[in-house]
């Protein structure tokens, strides 16, 4: 495992007081996502000045986290055993997002007000989390002095935090009165500083085994490091607008889905596998439709054996045009910086000597795998018309 940072911050003045190491391996060797979102948990409540707080309200905390990358993008927390979701979080999230009206993009707020909203009815699937989370991250701890646990009886578990906490190593932090969501959580003053001493680097290295771990379990999922939480939604496609309206000036093209005619002055930019899931802005997934349909489709696959033919249709006269229209060709060139970084796309589907077979071929062998993985992902089709 990696160093963090942190455990080389300020002189290592920390480690008279306290485990570093052992507080490193609190994300080691993780059977499920849990550890990666319960620490930064810990991390922002310490970092908000909360000294004492509940397990309820960390775990609300960590739904609030994983609320972005599981709804928006689909990402699966620990992957799948026989068909079933195994992490507790992931299947938090869900259910939340079955009973709640949240959008997929709500603020942290929103989402924080229908988990008490909705608190009873979470209460049997969060269950897992409440009586696993907080006790099984101190088993680095633990395992660094040979101490052995039954990770079963809660009320020995108890016991057996706080003796430890005052005759082996002080640990980050401790469990008060009540049961269940409502146990009360203390952190220790000493973690408190170190904590709030590092939390850059903390959170750097939690984000770090968090990409290495969701990137195991979810292989065929691009960018997943921007799938995190919440960004600009940045989009670059001004100069692919500028192409598109010229060769429509030039040329027309149907809608692929309602075959009417694209007006020149009323359409939309549109990616046929969501941007979401592709998390860029490349020439070849990018199509001009009825600005009126865009928000129906919203995040969803367009049905493959329907549309595709008409996309690539599309992209063909596009292509020609770049080829025959010098006007065209420059505006087409503008497109590399933003828009043309797939090698595939650059080497074999715009060639000057495609015919209209092979560049549709082409886009199909590349395009193909991408929407299919998009789908196993979870992406659902839109049932349009």
């Amino acid at each position: 495992m990696i160093q963090p940072d942190f455990l080389l911050a300020h002189g290592n003045k920390y480690y008279s007081l306290l485990e570093i190491d052992s507080f490193t391996k609190m994300l080691k060797d993780p059977s499920s996502c849990y550890k990666f979102y319960w620490l930064e948990a810990i991390v922002n409540l310490i970092n908000s000045n909360v000294n004492e707080t509940t397990i309820g309200d960390v775990i609300d905390e960590m739904i609030a986290n994983a609320w972005y990358s599981v709804v928006e993008y689909h990402i699966h927390l620990s992957g799948y055993v026989r068909g079933e979701i195994v992490d507790g979080l992931e299947r938090s999230v869900i259910r939340l997002k079955e009973i709640s009206n949240l959008d997929n993009n709500s603020s942290k707020s929103d989402i924080k007000l229908a988990i008490t909203e909705h608190s009873k009815e979470l209460n049997r699937v969060k269950a897992q989390l409440i009586n696993e989370v907080p006790y099984r991250v101190f088993a680095g701890f633990f395992d660094n002095h040979n101490v052995r646990v039954n990770w079963s009886k809660k009320s020995d578990l108890i016991g057996l935090i706080r003796t430890f906490d005052q005759t082996s190593t002080r640990l980050p932090y401790i469990f008060g009165e009540g049961s269940a969501r409502n146990r009360r959580i203390i952190f220790n003053p000493d973690w408190i500083k170190m904590i709030n001493d590092n939390t850059v680097e903390i959170l750097g290295w939690i984000q770090f085994e968090k990409v290495k771990w969701l990137q195991n379990n979810n292989p065929e999922v691009p960018g997943l490091v921007y799938k995190l939480k919440p960004g600009d939604n940045e989009r670059n496609l001004g100069k692919v607008r500028a192409l598109w309206s010229s060769v429509l000036s030039c040329s027309e093209i149907r809608d692929i889905y309602t075959n009417n005619p694209i007006n020149p002055n009323d359409y939309d930019i549109d990616h046929f596998v969501p941007w979401s899931f592709v998390m860029n802005d490349e020439l070849w997934n990018l199509l001009p439709m009825d600005s009126s349909l865009n928000s129906s489709k919203s995040n969803n696959l367009p049905d493959w054996e329907r549309f595709f033919g008409g996309f690539a249709k599309n992209q063909f006269i596009m292509y020609s045009l770049v080829c025959k229209n010098d006007h065209i060709h420059s505006l087409f060139d503008k497109c590399y910086k933003d828009n043309l970084h797939s090698i595939w796309a650059q080497q074999e589907l715009y060639r000057l000597s495609n015919d209209e077979i092979t560049f549709k071929e082409v886009l199909s062998k590349n395009m193909r795998p991408v929407y299919d993985s998009a789908q196993r992902q979870g992406y659902s089709l839109w049932r349009f018309g």
